[in-house]
């Protein structure tokens, strides 16, 4: 088994760690709400030792369905706004907010490829939302590269955005 990280995970978990700090100093806890990143930043988050003391749940919502039920979001404003948009991605973070014992959320949707792009969100756009109390923010970026590329990108940037928002807050 080969121990070594490569720069990308190091810096996630890197990143991760941080955050972890952030949360267990502030006495919060977090909770994800991904589609594109199928839990990657779940997953980052419980890389860290201890994270059980900052980290409340994960919610993985790839499908249109799954985000009705699980986070509550109108199928109907799914379909005004497509499921790749700032405000699908307030309404992820929003609604794990409300479904969940944490603080504060990141939510990611996005197009990882390599299909899947439609006109105005080539293969790589993502949507990001940051949400505490009442207070949400989100992003729009398109990252280049691959699938994986992609999904490592928008795990890094959540987890940066995080960290900004926390900082904020």
């Amino acid at each position: 088994m080969n121990t070594v990280l490569d720069d990308t995970t190091e810096q996630i978990i890197d990143l991760a760690a941080q955050v972890g700090r952030t949360l267990q100093a502030k006495g919060w806890f977090l909770s994800t709400a991904e589609s594109c990143t199928g839990g990657g930043v779940s997953q980052a988050i419980t890389e860290i030792a201890g994270s059980s003391e900052w980290f409340d749940c994960g919610f993985v919502t790839y499908s249109n369905a799954s985000k009705t039920e699980l986070l509550d979001i109108p199928e109907a404003e799914i379909a005004q706004h497509g499921t790749v948009s700032e405000e699908i991605a307030a309404a992820m973070a929003e609604g794990a907010l409300a479904n969940s014992n944490a603080d504060v959320t990141v939510s990611t949707t996005g197009i990882a490829g390599p299909g899947g792009a439609v006109p105005g969100k080539p293969v790589g756009t993502v949507c990001f939302g940051w949400s505490v109390g009442h207070r949400t923010h989100t992003e729009r970026l398109v990252f280049s590269g691959d699938r994986r590329a992609v999904r490592e990108q928008t795990v890094i940037h959540a987890l940066q955005g995080l960290l900004r928002f926390l900082n904020a807050a």
